[in-house]
């Protein structure tokens, strides 16, 4: 509820201070169910010669509204000062983990949100969705990592095209300690089972075997700095899951399915799943929604017409969104590359951009409502401004 204000001409603004305090508190954040003042986002005003420089801090670079926030604050300021110098507005990211974090270790590891990507069955594409959801966060500004937690499948080094990889490993501050050093491609931090076994042979580990070499992908890896860990998980309701759901704490999963009704009966029985583990779902995914024709430009339904949006609503779930049915994204996913994130113009880079938005907001919203139930005994009853 403070707000910094330095500068050799900070005088000017002075006398202002208590209508940008009232301009600010009338920002209102839906989601968050507060305004910019509150939630601090403000958080300091450098007064200039010829300009006044604002330090915005958001909790997060995906945050759904930045670009409306961010006009909003610019707006109010200059309206309030009527000076004439420019208002130049600094955006920075502070994520915090809307779960108590368990991959936490000084000099390893500080992962602070972990977000499950599944499907209650297989060949719905959320492998694909999973690794374009990481791509578009880091595009947004995101430190990133993808975990291919199926161990029976792993899809990770076919979609990132890495292949003959040696992982390197690091030893902890005892004998007994070591972590492995993941893979690095387009900004993402990549650890998959694939690296570590040959992938052209099965996998005949049985199920105890399975979930534990799971939580050492978690555990034993150099993660570093990542405000969010995208985990593709094996279809189903199986081991691994569960496992995972016992030893890690999960900031919430997305549902991946297809307008499909043997998809959806599956849907339902992901969301039980979950909701007996206690993880939080943060929405469903419709994939191969669609496909657009290049000769007519119109949307044609490839599979049987399922509503996936009414029936996450009468299951309680969020609706995050439709990825359509793309050759490009299918030829990508063979290659190894992302060349359609490349084009800002184009459907399917705006379906996945918004979703991942989606994703971290809902993310953004869980953290912030935590620490305003916790701050709320204490808060500053005069919501004054600091002047430095």
């Amino acid at each position: 509820m403070l707000l910094k204000l330095s500068g050799e001409y900070k005088n000017e603004v002075v006398p202002f201070l208590n209508d940008i305090k009232r301009a600010l508190s009338f920002i209102e954040i839906e989601v968050f169910k507060s305004n910019v003042l509150d939630l601090f986002f403000v958080r300091e005003m450098k007064i200039r010669k010829d300009s006044i420089l604002v330090n915005v801090v958001l909790p997060t670079f995906a945050l759904e509204s930045e670009k409306k926030i961010i006009f909003k604050i610019k707006n109010s300021i200059n309206k309030i000062l009527n000076v004439s110098k420019t208002i130049e507005i600094n955006v920075y990211a502070h994520v915090k983990p809307a779960v108590k974090q368990s991959l936490i270790k000084e000099k390893i590891s500080n992962v602070k949100n972990i977000i499950l990507i599944s499907s209650g069955k297989g060949g719905v594409g959320k492998s694909t969705i999973a690794a374009n959801i990481a791509i578009s966060l880091v595009k947004l500004g995101c430190q990133v990592g993808l975990l291919d937690a199926d161990i029976y499948g792993p899809s990770i080094p076919t979609l990132f095209n890495i292949k003959n990889v040696k992982i390197k490993g690091v030893r902890g501050k005892t004998e007994n300690e070591s972590y492995m050093i993941p893979e690095e491609k387009y900004g993402i931090k990549l650890m998959s089972i694939g690296f570590l076994v040959d992938i052209k042979s099965a996998m005949v580990w049985r199920g105890p075997i399975i979930a534990s070499a799971c939580i050492q992908l978690f555990y034993n890896v150099v993660w570093g700095e990542l405000d969010y860990l995208i985990v593709d998980l094996p279809p189903g309701t199986g081991d691994i899951q569960l496992t995972i759901s016992e030893k890690i704490s999960v900031a919430g999963s997305v549902i991946v399915t297809t307008p499909q009704k043997m998809a959806i009966a599956d849907v339902i029985r992901a969301k039980s799943m979950f909701d007996k583990i206690s993880v939080n779902i943060l929405g469903t995914v419709e994939n191969m929604s669609y496909f657009v024709c290049d000769g007519c430009d119109k949307k044609h339904n490839i599979f049987p017409s399922v509503n996936v949006k009414k029936m996450s609503s009468s299951l309680g779930l969020k609706f995050l969104g439709k990825i359509p049915i793309s050759q490009q994204l299918a030829l990508d996913s063979d290659n190894g590359s992302f060349t359609l994130l490349e084009n800002k113009d184009s459907n399917l880079y705006l379906s996945f951009k918004v979703l991942s938005q989606l994703i971290a907001t809902k993310i953004a919203e869980i953290a912030e409502k935590k620490k305003l139930d916790k701050e709320s005994v204490v808060k500053n009853k005069s919501n004054t401004l600091l002047v430095l």
